[in-house]
């Protein structure tokens, strides 16, 4: 696809920079507009096709349509489909930024992703569903340990909430408000589709809470992050979001959970769960909207289709027939 002639083979039009450089500049153009986790990604796109181009001898910024064809063509050999798109957007968005947006909405860039999706496919790997017997067996099988307290804590707070791992590890003590029947509101100030930080609120029930309350008696936390690092029986300043997944397979192991299963558990299981178990009870799409703060159905649709296929139109009219 490229040789000698290709336009991605030129001098670099932005000037003496470096393409890292180039794409700094853009992402702190855009700096406070973006979430940290997607500006962190962004850079990290960024820097990965920098490099691929630098050892090629090919233009990052801006790049030539085929350049990037090129680098799909590469990527789709070693990266997940959905990986792939995302480094598409992200250099689609520092493009946008240097005045060259047509340049991921070309032919050949369409092209290249078409051929990655026909050789792989479209499809996304699913997080594990932690779902309420689940949660319930992970619970049950963990210790008395402070570190036990907190992991209870977290557990019934994102499977109650859908917050996202970040959003768990950002959790306040001031976001708290509890009511008098003993459930309580959480404010969940800054999400991934939020960077305005308009907020919004999540529900947690009152055996969670009173989890919750075990866990900030037994730690001494009155202020400041909710969940906390602890170490030796000591308590840190924040638990890191990175550290969530892996507190989640830990409780499973414990819990005797399948090795397959506990493979499967992601920071977004609770929100997979959550949600398998709400349409399951047959809760409507909009309450589930609301409880999982998704603009669309897609999402929602996507964890719980398995679900869903039961309430098809080609499942009703099985019952209908009685070939059930």
């Amino acid at each position: 696809m490229l040789n000698d002639a290709s336009p991605g083979i030129a001098h670099d039009a932005l000037g003496d920079r470096s393409p890292a450089e180039d794409f700094e500049g853009c992402i702190r153009t855009a700096e406070g507009a973006l979430s940290r986790n997607t500006e962190r990604a962004l850079r990290a796109d960024l820097r990965l096709f920098a490099a691929w181009c630098g050892e090629r001898g090919l233009v990052a910024l801006p790049a030539s349509p085929d350049t990037i064809a090129a680098y799909v063509d590469a990527m789709a050999a070693v990266r997940a489909p959905a990986t792939v798109r995302r480094y598409v957007a992200s250099i689609g968005a520092a493009h946008r930024a240097v005045g060259r947006a047509e340049t991921v909405k070309s032919g050949a860039v369409k092209v290249a992703l078409r051929r990655m999706h026909r050789g792989r496919g479209r499809r996304q790997a699913q997080a594990g569903a932690l779902t309420w017997p689940l949660r319930q067996r992970m619970l049950e099988a963990a210790g008395d340990r402070l570190i036990d307290v907190r992991n209870r804590a977290l557990v019934a707070v994102a499977y109650d909430t859908l917050l996202r791992r970040s959003e768990l590890a950002a959790l306040q003590v001031a976001d708290l408000v509890v009511e008098a029947e003993g459930a309580a509101t959480v404010l969940v100030r800054r999400t991934k589709t939020d960077c305005e930080e308009r907020g919004a609120i999540a529900y947690l029930a009152r055996d969670s809470v009173a989890l919750l309350g075990n866990w900030l008696v037994r730690s001494g936390v009155a202020d400041g992050r909710v969940f906390r690092s602890v170490r030796g029986g000591a308590v840190g300043d924040k638990l890191d979001a990175s550290q969530i997944p892996r507190i989640y397979k830990g409780m499973a192991r414990k819990a005797g959970l399948p090795e397959e299963l506990v493979e499967g558990l992601s920071g977004h299981s609770t929100r997979v769960g959550a949600t398998q178990d709400m349409i399951a009870s047959g809760i409507g799409m909009p309450a589930i909207l609301q409880a999982g703060r998704w603009k669309t159905t897609a999402m929602a649709s996507r964890y719980g289709e398995r679900l869903l296929a039961h309430r098809s139109g080609a499942a009703q009219l099985a019952r209908l027939q009685r070939r059930e």
